[in-house]
């Protein structure tokens, strides 16, 4: 990073998304890099966060991740690589096959996964209140940027259809069909 000639990097002028962009990518880095000590990485340990709930198919850990399944697969093949999961055939459908954590994987996801290590490395440098606001203003814009599958399009999609029931009373029935109308 070169140094301005007041002594200052530069990063003060950068426009708020870059440094969002910028303080994510780090924050990855990070996180990669601590993952990395049991050979996973950010796309594979929330699919063992998955199979902890019990076995899913393939096309399920996708859809639920947001990915294809090609994509899913070889995230899929890596775990299976390392011993963290097993594909085994479906008990009630022989011609399907569903995803399994192993043992070892159980182990890696409860020592890679973290919570508070987590955090620790995400709000380094920051005050517990600095630490409430940021995330107050996280999911504020999370919130204002919705994507398909995300927790917080739910939350906003009930938030919404809670608004247009109490906007139209308890007998409204069809309205919460369609969008509410401040969408």
């Amino acid at each position: 990073m070169t140094k301005q000639r007041d002594g200052r990097s530069g990063t003060d002028q950068w426009p708020t998304g870059r440094l969002v962009s910028a303080v994510a990518r780090r924050i990855e880095r990070d996180w990669n890099a601590h993952l990395a000590l049991w050979d996973l990485n950010h796309a594979s340990l929330p699919v063992l966060f998955m199979l902890a709930r019990g076995p899913r198919s393939q096309r399920e850990l996708a859809a639920a991740s947001s990915v294809t399944e090609q994509t899913m697969s070889r995230v899929l093949a890596r775990l299976e690589r390392s011993g963290y999961i097993e594909r085994r055939a479906h008990s009630a459908d022989r011609r399907r096959y569903e995803v399994v954590l192993t043992a070892a994987g159980r182990t890696a996801l409860a020592e890679a996964g973290d919570a508070r290590l987590a955090e620790e490395m995400s709000v380094r440098g920051l005050e517990p209140a600095q630490v409430a606001q940021l995330r107050g203003l996280l999911m504020q814009m999370m919130t204002a940027r919705p994507h398909p599958g995300d927790p917080v399009l739910a939350e906003v999609e009930a938030e919404h259809a809670q608004r247009a029931r109490g906007a139209q009373g308890p007998a409204s029935g069809p309205a919460e069909d369609g969008p509410a109308d401040d969408e």
